[in-house]
């Protein structure tokens, strides 16, 4: 078309910051990676405006849907001070699938929203790869999302995410503690590390210790790794091994261990009138955790409040099926214990730690 309205002080999109051009190419780069999370039911690719997912009612019956919505806070600032982006998208695909995981659903399919001052190509490429990752580790599509470029929003190199995930369980195996009873064991599912919660205290205790994010922690491995790198650890996505464990029939209720640290997640699905009685001696916290706790003079009260302090998942399940899930998911690859159970709540707290 022959623009005959340019002059020479005309401006273009570009000039004010936003690159047409860089956000198609973006989208081309991705392709491929997006891809490998397809499942049947994804009736578009990438490029419209709306994706088209088909519910497939030969296996749905009754299908409730559940959504989740979060983000990866501030892990966001250390992943670029580090300057590795690669991993944060996992993390942002865990935040979400994990949540809706506690009502027994399926992950179906995620969406993003990558938002930025100045698209950075080869970062943005990184960090939406990395959702991909997660996508398949979750083993559900991811079907669209949006790369917003505004320029005045956010300060050099800086970036947000958000996500979005739609999964489905049928309502007959809907999961909401109806059936939690005094005696249920509570057993947790071991964390990669603070997942994603807690950084704003983690980035402060770094600041006040001046800690060198190179310098070494000790691994169970027995191979030392950095400080940086326990912290960037990507949060573990429990989907595929726990709904296995869920179709085995025996857990009456799960919690995902994110903000409020074990002390606030696990009473959101008890019914009322129960609590539970924690032993932190059932488990070895990881050294993370330690190091944050010394170098930050962080008491154990806003340690198990704040942090996973080690179990970033726990499934509830009647005394008499704890032993056999626990064997089954450490077959499925699960560090598991039996952390806890489930007691009357009189006035007062609904949680106790055995120390």
């Amino acid at each position: 078309m022959n623009d005959t309205t340019q002059t020479k002080d005309s401006l273009s999109y570009r000039d004010a910051g936003v690159d047409i051009d860089a956000g198609n190419e973006l989208v081309e780069r991705i392709k491929p990676a997006v891809k490998t999370t397809l499942r049947p039911e994804v009736l578009t690719g990438l490029g419209g405006f709306g994706a088209l997912f088909a519910i497939d009612l030969d296996r749905w019956k009754e299908p409730l849907l559940v959504s989740g919505t979060d983000g990866v806070g501030t892990k966001l600032v250390l992943a670029r001070q580090l300057g590795k982006h690669d991993t944060i998208g996992i993390d942002l695909v865990a935040m979400c699938v994990n949540d809706i995981l506690t009502s027994g659903a399926e992950p179906l399919f995620f969406l993003d929203y990558f938002a930025t001052g100045k698209l950075r190509l080869d970062e943005a490429q990184s960090v939406i790869e990395g959702i991909a990752e997660g996508c398949r580790q979750a083993g559900c599509a991811l079907i669209g999302g949006e790369t917003a470029e505004m320029p005045g929003m956010y300060g050099e190199g800086e970036y947000d995410l958000a996500g979005f995930s739609v999964g489905a369980v049928e309502r007959s195996a809907l999961l909401d503690g109806s059936r939690i009873r005094e005696g249920h064991r509570i057993l947790g599912f071991a964390s990669s590390g603070p997942h994603s919660n807690g950084y704003s205290l983690i980035r402060k205790v770094i600041e006040r210790s001046g800690a060198d994010l190179d310098s070494t922690l000790p691994s169970a491995t027995g191979q030392p790794v950095t400080l940086g790198t326990a912290l960037l650890a990507p949060t573990r996505i429990y989907v595929k091994p726990v709904l296995s464990l869920f179709r085995g029939g025996s857990i009456d209720g799960i919690a995902h261990i994110t903000g409020g640290g074990l002390t606030e997640n696990i009473v959101r699905v008890l019914p009322e009138g129960l609590g539970i009685e924690i032993d932190i001696r059932s488990w070895s916290r990881p050294a993370v955790f330690n190091w944050l706790q010394e170098q930050g003079g962080i008491p154990e009260s806003e340690m198990l409040r704040t942090f996973n302090c080690g179990i970033g998942m726990v499934v509830i399940v009647p005394e008499a099926d704890a032993g056999g899930l626990l064997e089954e998911a450490s077959r499925l690859g699960l560090d598991s214990f039996d952390i806890g159970n489930v007691i009357p709540a009189g006035p007062g707290s609904r949680v106790h730690y055995l120390t």
